[in-house]
């Protein structure tokens, strides 16, 4: 087995689906097989691909402040990885980014996977990512969120905390009421 070093290495420089991204590839993950918390999410946004830091926009704000995490833990590897469903910017869409290239998925995130040996929970954010990770192709973004408690405490389901979901926060105030003081204390109890 590769040791995860070289594996990043190799996804760092990955090209294969190039031909499909807008912006050309740049993957953009964070990892390390002693992270307690997964952060499975869609793809980076093109702010993110500039950046090339992992939900350095909007949504990785909302979903610090989801976490109750500060920014020096959420991007330290060693506590939190951070794998998409893609991990280049796939480009943009009528109404939002467009759905993550399948070529991450089928290529490593297996890889990477198998190798977060000390994992305590995985958040499953937005319906490609509830797709891979729950296998509930019908389920709608609000039936799979709504039986958190079902997956609790290793896995739990949560919309994208992009601000593009702003009304369906509104629409769920159970939401903010009923989940996410959970998350907080069990996020805190895995970092203790």
């Amino acid at each position: 087995m590769k040791s995860y070093s070289s594996l990043l290495r190799e996804v760092g420089a990955c090209k294969i689906c190039n031909e499909h991204l807008p912006l050309g590839p740049r993957p953009v993950l964070q990892f390390n097989p002693m992270a307690k918390i997964l952060i499975a999410g869609q793809a980076p946004g093109k702010k993110v691909h500039e950046s090339g830091i992992p939900f350095d926009d909007a949504s990785g704000k909302r979903l610090r402040e989801w976490l109750g995490v500060s920014r020096e833990v959420f991007y330290d590897p060693q506590q939190i990885a951070i794998l998409p469903m893609g991990f280049c910017f796939p480009g943009s869409g009528k109404s939002g980014d467009l759905p993550p290239r399948p070529e991450c998925e089928l290529t490593w995130r297996k890889l990477l996977l198998e190798r977060l040996h000390k994992l305590e929970i995985t958040l499953v954010l937005g319906q490609y990512a509830q797709a891979y990770h729950f296998g509930n192709a019908n389920s709608s973004v609000t039936e799979l969120v709504s039986s958190w408690r079902q997956y609790w405490p290793k896995v739990v389901p949560l919309p994208h905390p992009s601000p593009r979901n702003n009304r369906w926060l509104k629409n769920n105030p159970w939401f903010e009421t009923a989940l996410l003081p959970k998350l907080r204390e069990r996020v805190s109890e895995v970092l203790a």
